[in-house]
């Protein structure tokens, strides 16, 4: 019987929606749960943080389960024009860091010609999500009376702590916001050909690191309740 795929790194992120699912899930990290959200069949975990771990959790998931289809959810940091609380949704993912320094200055896989999936096509540090299933998560986000931007994600393993780093990786790949997960995810959901959906609540602003400027806790809640409802509208 095939499920809808839930992952997030940590229980901080996943509280609101742990409290939808029959039987709740707990908030252990590395383990698979089973459940019905909307009456629809999920599997939810907590991968951890980091692009390693997504890129396990992900796997595990994958291989072990009948998934129609993924949902990456949990906070981000925004690069521009968004408040803590907003949702953004992903167009596509992005590996910040994988490339190579030169005199020039910093260069893509492409550049290289290591690409890092190989499939019916070469795919270096950007991996398309699909435009009808984001679409579907942007009016689901709206309707739940969410402001809702979309674009391009980062995923970095060293977050930006300053307004200068931040720009940089923006500049990259005219990013809308940074997270540590999503493009590891996005990878393997290319491999194993399962459709990804990603939607993060915007915790703070990238700018120089401060952290009485967060609501992480507005961030998370909102993106719950927006995957909740996109859950319910999935077919």
């Amino acid at each position: 019987m095939s499920s809808i795929a839930l992952i997030t790194s940590t229980p901080v992120e996943s509280k609101e929606l742990r409290c939808k699912i029959v039987p709740q899930p707990k908030e252990a990290t590395k383990t698979i749960f089973e459940g019905k959200l909307h009456g629809k069949n999920v599997v939810f975990t907590h991968c951890g943080i980091g692009k390693a771990n997504a890129a396990h959790s992900t796997t595990l998931v994958l291989e072990n389960y009948d998934i129609d289809f993924l949902i990456l959810f949990g906070i981000g940091g925004a690069y521009t024009l968004q408040k803590t609380g907003d949702i953004a949704v992903a167009e596509s993912e992005n590996y910040a860091e994988e490339g190579v320094s030169t005199k020039e200055g910093w260069r893509s896989m492409e550049f290289m010609g290591l690409p890092l999936l190989k499939n019916e096509k070469e795919y270096y540090n950007t991996f398309p999500l699909e435009a009808e299933l984001s679409n579907l998560a942007i009016k689901a986000s709206k309707d739940c009376g969410f402001n809702v931007m979309s674009g391009d994600f980062i995923t970095v393993s060293q977050c930006s702590g300053t307004r200068e780093s931040g720009e940089v990786l923006r500049k990259r790949f005219s990013g809308l916001c940074e997270n540590m997960e999503g493009a590891a995810v996005a990878h393997l959901c290319a491999f194993y050909r399962i459709p990804m959906i990603e939607i993060r609540g915007i915790s703070n602003m990238v700018k120089d690191r401060d952290l009485g400027k967060w609501d992480i806790d507005k961030a998370a809640s909102n993106c719950s309740k927006a995957v909740i409802e996109l859950v319910r509208r999935l077919k």
